[in-house]
């Protein structure tokens, strides 16, 4: 089972404004930059309710019909799209992983600020791939949040785009004993 995050976000570090507005993300996410391919090898995404319900305001459902999973503590008040093949689960990110896997799916995507921070905390992600978008935003929602410890990371390959996007993809390893945590 592989666990991977694909994110783009400010240079200083945030995923979203604080009131989970996206609008300085490039349209479209904007130049190919291997998102569509990250995309066509998921089996099913994994969100938060908070990232969810952002979705839904887009103009059009942008995940097609591929398998959403969201987590939530509570049922889900808002329905989905027509179209949309939205699951709803909650649980510890291990327990998460583990009955996706058990469905049949091979290649989780997770997304979303707390989501993302929770499955790595968690120990659950294998690889991390992060967009820069050239701007300063001065606030928002944090791409990372705060770890018990220290989280290593083995670099895959940094590319960048003229239009200024900056991708980083690292592996995740795991932590050693007598590593910070």
């Amino acid at each position: 089972m592989a666990v991977s995050v694909f994110v783009g976000g400010s240079v200083d570090g945030y995923l979203a404004r604080e009131d989970d507005a996206l609008d300085f993300l490039p349209p479209g996410s904007g130049e190919p930059h291997g998102y569509a391919e990250f995309w066509a090898s998921v089996d099913a995404l994994v969100i938060g309710r908070r990232t969810y319900e952002t979705v839904l305001g887009f103009a059009e459902w942008p995940y097609g019909t591929k398998r959403v999973v969201v987590l939530s503590a509570t049922p889900l008040a808002r329905a989905a799209p027509p179209a949309a093949r939205i699951e709803h689960m909650a649980g510890a990110p291990a327990d998460i992983v583990a009955r996706l896997h058990a469905s049949g799916a091979a290649h989780l995507y997770i997304d979303g600020g707390l989501t993302i921070q929770g499955f790595l905390r968690a120990g659950c992600v294998d690889r991390l791939t992060v967009t820069r978008v050239p701007v300063l935003i001065g606030r928002g929602i944090p791409l990372f949040g705060s770890l018990d410890g220290d989280l290593l990371l083995e670099h895959v390959a940094t590319q960048a785009y003229p239009s200024g996007l900056v991708k980083s993809e690292y592996r995740v390893l795991p932590n050693p004993k007598g590593a910070r945590g």
